[in-house]
């Protein structure tokens, strides 16, 4: 039986080559100078830990959670032109990293309790099942184990809806599926992806149904160096571009 592919899977496959040269040419301002930081600060010691990379990409952060020591990583993502790429740079620098086409919705093939670590980088408000995305998440998880992500700022985000981009400060309340139009100057060929944009609440609520109970929340400031290098960041000294959140699995609480 051939897969049907369904139409955001479409979107990242065609959109992949443009990605990877934006992701590992220095290109992703946010990700490098603000994001990334505050994520992986947050995650701290990854050695000897077991390690999920939900909606991984191409690999970028994924191979950073292997540098750091983690006794073993898996990345998943649902773009097979996505994963190849990322195979490619595993066969290059071979540092140990499994990855998988699979879709965050569906997490067959792991066993329950199984890792230490679930990470999700900026791309939850991207899956559209996000509820059983958390619930798979809880179940791959060992007891006490960390779920940690990052979206953008639910409160902050740009959405565009009927050709017109807003701000979610114009109309927050309920969930909203929508393009992001990627078109910067430095991207090699611009490109569209569905994203969804979804309440603080909406993510609270999944999470606590699942027994993952939120231990930590930073929204990201950019530092004096990384504004000298990426001036585009200074919006982000005003006013939060995103949020990373940890929460851990406690399965004894009722």
């Amino acid at each position: 039986m051939i897969h049907k592919k369904e139409s955001m899977e479409r979107e990242w496959d065609e959109s992949a080559e443009s990605w990877v040269d934006f992701v590992r040419q220095g290109k992703d301002y946010y990700r490098d100078g603000l994001n990334n930081p505050a994520a992986f600060k947050l995650i701290g010691s990854v050695k000897g830990q077991i390690i999920l990379d939900l909606a991984c990409g191409e690999g970028y952060n994924t191979r950073i959670l292997a540098r750091r020591g983690a006794k073993e990583v898996v990345g998943v993502d649902f773009s097979i032109k996505l994963i190849e790429f990322a195979r490619r740079e595993e066969a290059n620098k071979k540092l140990g990293i499994t990855y998988c086409v699979t879709d965050a919705a569906d997490l067959k093939g792991f066993q329950d309790n199984y890792f230490d670590i679930v990470t999700c980088f900026m791309a939850l408000q991207d899956i559209k099942n996000y509820e059983k995305a958390i619930s798979e998440v809880s179940r791959v998880l060992k007891n006490r184990g960390r779920f940690v992500f990052s979206i953008p700022h639910p409160c902050f985000e740009a959405i565009t809806l009927k050709r017109k981009r807003i701000r979610a400060t114009e109309r927050y309340f309920g969930a909203i599926k929508h393009l992001t139009q990627w078109d910067m100057k430095r991207l090699a060929k611009p490109f569209k992806t569905t994203t969804f944009h979804r309440t603080l609440t909406d993510y609270f609520e999944a999470l606590h149904r699942n027994k993952l109970f939120i231990s930590k929340l930073i929204e990201p400031r950019p530092t004096k160096e990384a504004l000298q290098k990426y001036p585009l960041l200074r919006n982000a000294s005003a006013r939060p571009q995103s949020i990373v959140i940890q929460s851990i699995k406690v399965e004894d609480i009722s």
